[in-house]
């Protein structure tokens, strides 16, 4: 099935926590959007400058097999706040059926409240690929070759 901007609609399984039933359901904020944001399932949780917190989103998902939940900063977080998601992207496999929460990091300079309701992350789901390891002697040259981090400022 494919969705009104040409992807696949892939259908994912939601129980809602008790308690935050009043939460919206992740959804794209633009019909462009690849993600979908993720609501905080908080009340009034301060984040001080260099803290860690993890936050509620209320949602349990059932993720078809073959593929994988990934969760994402928000740019206007980082941006406005210098908040971001500390194990980026985070990975939700498809037989986890905990409630998902997110890491977040306040690297700013001012404390920050994060309010319920409040989208906090992005989550897109995609496809994995399975991988069957094929031992070889050595591998195929390359012009980049060895090349490795930063290899490509001159």
């Amino acid at each position: 099935m494919r969705g009104m901007t040409g992807g696949e609609v892939v259908q994912v399984g939601v129980v809602r926590a008790p308690g935050s039933e009043d939460l919206p359901l992740p959804r794209p904020m633009t019909p462009g959007s690849a993600g979908l944001d993720l609501p905080a399932a908080v009340t009034d949780l301060e984040i001080l400058p260099g803290e860690r917190a993890i936050v509620s989103t209320g949602l349990h998902l059932e993720i078809p097999p073959g593929y994988e939940g990934q969760v994402r900063p928000r740019s206007g977080l980082a941006v406005e706040h210098g908040l971001t998601v500390l194990n980026s992207p985070g990975t939700i496999d498809s037989d986890y059926r905990g409630e998902i929460k997110v890491l977040l990091i306040n690297l700013g300079r001012e404390p920050v409240v994060i309010r319920r309701g409040e989208r906090v992350a992005q989550l897109i789901v995609a496809p994995v690929c399975r991988v069957s390891w094929k031992l070889r002697p050595r591998l195929t040259p390359s012009e980049r070759a060895e090349g490795g981090l930063g290899h490509t400022r001159r």
